[in-house]
């Protein structure tokens, strides 16, 4: 059973009486445990697309079913606590509070969960260690290189053991290194751990570390492909 399942989604903008189609009756699943890229140019749709996975936003039409549930029957308090219990964002903008520390920029998301405060200080420790920032877990995260605050940032989304990653464009800020470091992170979280991970880029090399690209461009899905091992060679993932 899909984790995620897309039919005939539709999202349209209307401002003053102008209507602006974002998606045009885009339909796949996503399976519980796949590392998915969407991709496409800037204006294509795909980060509309991610705030209505999230739950961020809502669609205009069609269906969207995430873990065997239609997204119409969830009510506000459930989605509230499904973004937070099931859900992990990691943003391009790092969206850390500037003057805390490591630790606590980690644990916030703990503080509004059903997780009982014996637990938070453990489970924060746990998600630092897992990007490799143990060392700087006292230190405020202004102090921090941009990369270092991603990695932060992809730990505050872990922290509360989600069943899915959502990552918008998470080396958007960054220099190509930091770049590379934050997606073999990813990579690493989806083998080790089986995160869903669903990335957001519009970079193909970015991509390429998913198991699958669905390519966006003006609303539509051009294609859906599935990345080989090693060569990245793509073959056709279309029926």
């Amino acid at each position: 059973m899909p984790l995620i399942e897309v039919n005939n989604l539709t999202k349209t903008y209307n401002n003053d009486g102008v209507e602006t189609p974002a998606l045009r009756g885009l339909s796949f699943t996503i399976k519980e445990g796949e590392f998915v890229a969407i991709m496409g140019p800037s204006g294509s749709g795909k980060s509309t697309l991610l705030h209505i996975l999230g739950f961020l936003d809502r669609h205009t039409d069609g269906e969207y079913i995430f873990d065997d549930k239609t997204s119409d029957s969830y009510g506000d308090e459930e989605l509230a606590h499904v973004r937070n219990k099931k859900m992990g964002f990691v943003f391009q903008a790092f969206n850390l509070l500037p003057r805390t520390t490591v630790f606590e920029n980690v644990k916030l998301p703990l503080l509004y969960s059903d997780v009982h405060p014996s637990q938070h200080n453990e489970m924060t420790r746990k998600a630092i260690e897992s990007v490799g920032l143990s060392h700087r877990h006292n230190h405020e995260s202004s102090q921090l290189s941009g990369g270092e605050k991603q990695r932060v940032a992809i730990a505050r989304a872990l922290v509360n053991k989600p069943n899915i990653i959502f990552a918008d464009e998470p080396t958007g800020n960054l220099d190509s290194k930091s770049g590379q470091m934050i997606m073999e992170i990813l990579q690493k979280l989806h083998e080790d751990a089986n995160h869903t991970i669903i990335l957001i880029t519009h970079e193909t090399y970015t991509a390429e570390h998913a198991q699958r690209i669905i390519h966006i461009l003006d609303g539509k899905i051009k294609s859906d492909t599935k990345v080989a091992k090693r060569n990245h060679a793509h073959e056709n993932y279309l029926k």
